[in-house]
């Protein structure tokens, strides 16, 4: 009887992808806390139909990602919140897949606040008018969305064309790291009776004072925009409770 052909590579990294998604989201979502030993390689293994190469190569992703550390002769430990990459694209959409949606999107408006005022300053000075167009069309679209889902796209595009036009190398791909985060947050600042419609004369605010070239009323009207979907947010996490 001939043996099993070896998976080929293309299909391994499909396994180790989905073992990748399946063991952070785990992680992320509460399954194992942190300083807890992960199961075995072969219990763990068995779990996902994978071998052990497989489920090494997803760990080792993990790892970079500052989740898990593994020690030969110890096991594989899950790491502190405090040491995981944040900013990872994986891990902000695991969180926000996670129970903690809430939490981890009053965490997210902390930093906007920090953030995005000055980057709406700064696209205000710096903006071509090609992007001052693109905020312009999200802004746009938001307004002809049919209903709240369809208006969370057009809105995170909307404040990552004004992350863009800052032309600032380091706020740029912030931007693109937060999306998926940003996309669940709105969803959850906009579960209020309301706020979506509330919130249009304040993106307006924010794309006249980019327009105007007025870089003071931009940063003005960006926070009193994120102010005011903080307090969506708190809403919401009493309206969930």
């Amino acid at each position: 009887m001939l043996d099993a052909p070896a998976p080929s590579l293309g299909s391994r990294r499909n396994l180790h992808g989905r073992v990748v998604q399946d063991l952070g989201a785990r992680i992320a979502g509460g399954g194992y806390e942190p300083g807890a030993l992960l199961p075995s390689e072969a219990v763990l293994g068995a779990s996902f139909g994978v071998s052990r190469t497989v489920l090494r190569e997803a760990v080792k992703v993990l790892a970079s990602k500052g989740l898990v550390e593994a020690r030969p002769k110890i096991g594989t430990r899950v790491r502190p919140r405090t040491d995981w990459n944040m900013l990872d694209p994986d891990v902000l959409a695991w969180q926000c897949a996670g129970t903690d949606l809430p939490g981890v999107a009053e965490d997210l408006m902390e930093i906007r606040r920090v953030v995005e005022p000055h980057a709406a300053a700064l696209a205000a000075r710096r903006a071509s008018a090609a992007e001052v167009a693109e905020i312009a069309a999200a802004y746009a679209d938001m307004e002809r969305a049919p209903d709240i889902e369809s208006s969370v796209e057009p809105d995170v595009r909307f404040h990552l064309a004004v992350m863009d036009a800052t032309h600032n190398a380091f706020l740029r791909p912030l931007g693109a790291l937060i999306r998926a985060a940003l996309s669940a947050s709105f969803r959850l600042s906009k579960m209020p009776p309301g706020a979506h419609e509330r919130s249009m004369p304040r993106h307006r605010a924010v794309l006249d004072a980019i327009r105007d070239r007025d870089p003071e009323a931009a940063r003005a009207a960006m926070r009193d925009l994120l102010d005011h979907a903080a307090e969506d947010i708190r809403n919401a996490k009493e309206t969930i409770r």
